[in-house]
């Protein structure tokens, strides 16, 4: 159970806050003054009188607090705040059980179920509204919390970042921004609710440093002229819920791209964009066989692509050509790092 609380002499909510609470109980006479005395303090009130309409209520009101029986016919409070905690739109809901039982198994099943409390009857309305201003507050920060880191990474989005949540275990992607979900699938066809194997590997071989706050190097994935990079961010969630010590992870991943260098080499030597995208590489250092799978081509195609190149910037050999071209493009790179 909580620690005690004070009762406050005025447990009115403050003025312009408005609150509902679900009671649910199979016995209304047993909590009709606790009805009584939280209308009187402000809140609306909805009431269930069994656990399957309890659900159906939560589910379309979305209270700010359960007050739940424990022991009702058919669904307990128990199952009741199971289901409730198993539905993404009810899950963040407070539950407070209303128990007659104080054996130690039947609290422990309280706060197994979900429960953030319990009181015991015979209710004492201003215990409870006590209580419930407690949790009340906690639900309200961790709501506006997440509203802010989401809003945060929603705004990475809009500067061309994009951030994904990672769990190093089993490589589930946990969350995932719009932005991050179309870079995945450009970059790694990657379109289900794991993280390409790449991105997993890198991570795990990099937890000791992560854990001990030094920043790891650095994933770039190519893409043709495109690259796109992760970089290890931060650790979230519960780590006391993670017995084997992984954890998920923020990462961040950005795309940049080449194709201003692309344009630039096809205006200076009159070339075709695929042949731009061939001296490009060759630029790069890479043969033609490498060139052919960077492409998608045969190398045989890739070297009639040389032919044709060496002839329109007059010279004989890749050498050549990289040499007149290699100026440009580290001079369009540095002016775009």
């Amino acid at each position: 159970m909580s620690e005690p609380v004070a009762l406050n002499d005025n447990p009115r909510l403050p003025r312009g806050e408005h609150r509902v609470v679900l009671i649910v109980d199979d016995v209304p006479d047993n909590v009709a003054p606790l009805h009584d005395a939280l209308d009187d303090a402000g809140y609306t009130v909805l009431v269930a009188l069994d656990g399957e309409s309890a659900i159906r209520r939560a589910r379309q009101a979305l209270p700010d607090m359960v007050l739940l029986d424990a022991m009702m016919p058919g669904i307990d409070g128990f199952e009741v705040a199971r289901r409730l905690k198993a539905d993404a739109d009810t899950a963040g809901i407070p539950v407070i059980f209303m128990t007659g039982l104080t054996e130690t198994e039947h609290l422990e099943a309280a706060f197994d179920a979900g429960g953030v409390d319990y009181v015991t009857k015979p209710i004492k309305p201003r215990e409870v509204m006590a209580r419930m201003g407690v949790h009340l507050r906690q639900a309200r920060q961790a709501r506006e919390g997440a509203i802010e880191r989401s809003q945060q990474r929603h705004a990475l989005d809009a500067f061309g970042y994009a951030t994904i949540t990672v769990r190093a275990l089993d490589g589930r992607l946990v969350w995932q921004t719009p932005l991050a979900r179309e870079l995945l699938r450009q970059h790694c066809a990657c379109e289900g609710t794991v993280a390409p194997m790449a991105v997993v590997q890198w991570l795990r071989r990099h937890l000791v440093e992560a854990e001990a706050l030094r920043e790891p190097p650095r994933l770039t994935i190519e893409n043709g002229p495109r690259r796109l990079t992760f970089r290890l961010h931060q650790r979230v969630g519960d780590e006391d819920g993670d017995p084997q010590g992984q954890g998920d992870w923020l990462i961040v991943m950005q795309e940049t791209s080449n194709e201003s260098v692309l344009a630039a080499l096809t205006n200076a030597f009159g070339l075709t964009a695929r042949e731009a995208e061939v001296l490009y590489w060759v630029v790069k250092g890479k043969i033609n066989r490498d060139i052919a799978d960077i492409l998608g081509a045969s190398p045989a195609t890739v070297k009639k692509h040389l032919e044709r190149i060496h002839m329109k910037m007059g010279v004989e050999t890749r050498t050549a050509a990289a040499a007149m071209a290699i100026n440009r493009v580290r001079l369009l790179e540095s002016s775009s790092a």
